[in-house]
This record gives structure tokens, C-alpha cells and sequence, in this order.
């Protein structure tokens, strides 16, 4: 669907105007939201795009980047599915007295920019670089729910413990979260040298006082990447600890039964002794042998348990 709006030489707002009166407005956006392959090649036959910006706007997914041709500038960068997490790629060309952007999916953060202009009670904020600024700083937004939820699940794994969680969910619940996280981190850090290269950039159509715009979506990207550093952090320290954990008990369990296996070793050798079917073994004909063995062997595994306790084999830690 190729959607349009536009503002007249007399300031009005004009919605869907038919094409060939575009080149007499004043300023105008063309959205190409999920195109058709007809609608796909108004962008070469009605626009006269550069064809290396067509191929990059048809094959996707492109690096976030900006790229200059002649009088306009192309950008390209991403958001994100919020289920899915899957990046979307958003294509933009920015000239003096146009937007157009190109997407292959419904997206909700385009519509809302479509809405807000569609709405706006003041034509004149219909400009090129204002529709750019829009859409970037609504895709930046959308990145901050995304990490609040990994940040509530990092929180949730780190106080629950064993109390919620068994340690294998634990294990296999954080590096789900570590995996989105990379997701997320391959999206916001090229989209923040992007934002950083149209705020050096001397050819990108910019306005000196939306440039702080720009600058403010820069900063919102620089404390999303700090974020999404610090939790693989925590990722990492959730994994560290719970190995920690396990070794720990892991630790524990063979000391209990290797302190097991040392008492019953003299009780298991006076039995193989006295186990034997040899004919000249005196002891085997005294009355009170086997209470006396029984005794001895009770006296070895007591004294050997007084012992590892007085040693501190049965301290945890």
C-alpha cells in the first residue's frame, strides 16, 4: 500500500493525493507500507531513486547505514518484532521537500508517526527531516519495553534461586534472556553509530535546532547499550554463580561419601578377614568372637567419625 501526505503551496494537508501532483507541493511523505511489486517499482520509474538504493530497499536485511546520492540522503536501519524479536528493516530517503520510507511489514511505530501528522493542527511540522526524527526517535522508544522485560526476567531468576526455579530452568531460562539480549545489542549498536553519523555528517539535510532531536535520540541509544552490556554482565554472573553453586554442592556430596567409604574401609577388611573358610583360625572357635568384633569394628567407626567431625569434614563451606 503506497500511502501520502502532503502539503499544498497554500499550507493545507492533503491526504492520498493522486502522484503527479507531488512535484507542487510544498513538502510531502510517502509512506510504501508493505508494497505490492507494482508499488515496489514506482520507486525507480516515479522517484528515479538511485538503483543501488532500490536493490538495498528490495533486499533486506540491509547494515543500518547512510548513504548519499545527488540531493538526497538514504537510510537505512531496524526495529524490532516485539514478540519475535526478529529485526525489521526501515528504508528512508530524506531530500529537501520529501520522506519516502519503504517496509516491507505493517509496523506500528510508522503508523503512529502517520497518525501524529495526520492529526497535527500545524501543516508546517510536516518537513522532511521532522518525519526522519519522528520515526527514529519511535523506534528507539519501542527498544525500552523490550529491555525492561528482560530486565524483569534477569530479576525474577536472580531472587528466586531454588525457590522458583529448578537449576536447569535456571540455567536454560538466562542464556534465553542472553540470546535476546545479543539480538537486541545487534540492533542498537549500529543504529547508535548511525544516529551518530547523521549528527557529523555535513551533507545530511538537518536543521541546526532539530539537531539536538538528534541528539537526544544518540543518547537514548547510548544508554540502551550500557543497559543491554550491564545485563549480559548479569547473565554472565547468573551463569557463573549457579556453576559456583553446583560445584559447590557437587563438593559437599563427595565429601559425605568419601568420609562413608573411609569409616566401613577397616569395618569391610575385618570383614573380609573373618569372611575367610580357612580351618586354623582361632578366633573363629571363641565363644565371644563375634561380639568381640562387632565391638572393634563399632570402636573404629566411632572413633574414625570423632575424628573427621574434629577435623571439620562435616562443616559446609
Amino acid at each position: 500500500m503506497l500511502r501520502i501526505l502532503a502539503i499544498n503551496q497554500e499550507n493545507e494537508l492533503l491526504v492520498n493525493p493522486p502522484l503527479e501532483s507531488l512535484e507542487g507541493m510544498k513538502w510531502y511523505w510517502a509512506d510504501f507500507n508493505m508494497p505490492t511489486d507494482e508499488e515496489t517499482s514506482l520507486l525507480g520509474s516515479f522517484f528515479h531513486f538511485h538503483p543501488l538504493a532500490i536493490e538495498d530497499c528490495i533486499h533486506s536485511l540491509q547494515r543500518p547505514k547512510l548513504e548519499h546520492y545527488e540531493n538526497l540522503s538514504f537510510l537505512v536501519f531496524h526495529t524490532l518484532n516485539q514478540k519475535t524479536l526478529e529485526a525489521l528493516e526501515v528504508d528512508l530517503f530524506i531530500a529537501e521537500n520529501f520522506t519516502v520510507s519503504f517496509h516491507y511489514e505493517d509496523l506500528n511505530e510508522i503508523n503512529y508517526v502517520w497518525d501524529y501528522f495526520q492529526r497535527s493542527t500545524s501543516n508546517d511540522r510536516l518537513k522532511p527531516v521532522e518525519v526522519a526524527y519522528k520515526i527514529m526517535d519511535k523506534v528507539v522508544d519501542s527498544f525500552f519495553p523490550i529491555m525492561d522485560e528482560m530486565e524483569d526476567h534477569l530479576l525474577g531468576i536472580e531472587n528466586s534461586g531454588e525457590e522458583r526455579l529448578a537449576g536447569n530452568m535456571i540455567i536454560q531460562k538466562t542464556f534465553e534472556i542472553r540470546k535476546d539480549l545479543l539480538k537486541l545489542r545487534q540492533t542498537v549498536l549500529p543504529t547508535r553509530d548511525l544516529v551518530y553519523r547523521i549528527l557529523e555528517s555535513k551533507r545530511f539535510i538537518i536543521q541546526e535546532q532539530k539537531r539536538a532531536y538528534f541528539q537526544d535520540i544518540h543518547d537514548h541509544l547510548i544508554k540502551l547499550s550500557q543497559i543491554i552490556e550491564s545485563n549480559r554482565e548479569l547473565t554472565s554472573d547468573i551463569r557463573d554463580n549457579y556453576i559456583s553453586m553446583n560445584s559447590f554442592r557437587m563438593n559437599n556430596i563427595m565429601k559425605t561419601l568419601t568420609v562413608i567409604t573411609t569409616i566401613f574401609m577397616p569395618l569391610t577388611f575385618l570383614a573380609g578377614i573373618y569372611g575367610m573358610n580357612f580351618t586354623n583360625m582361632p578366633e573363629l572357635n571363641w565363644d565371644a568372637g563375634y561380639y568381640v568384633i562387632l565391638f572393634i569394628m563399632l570402636l573404629i567407626g566411632i572413633s574414625m567419625f570423632i575424628w573427621f567431625k574434629y577435623k571439620g569434614w562435616f562443616e559446609n563451606g
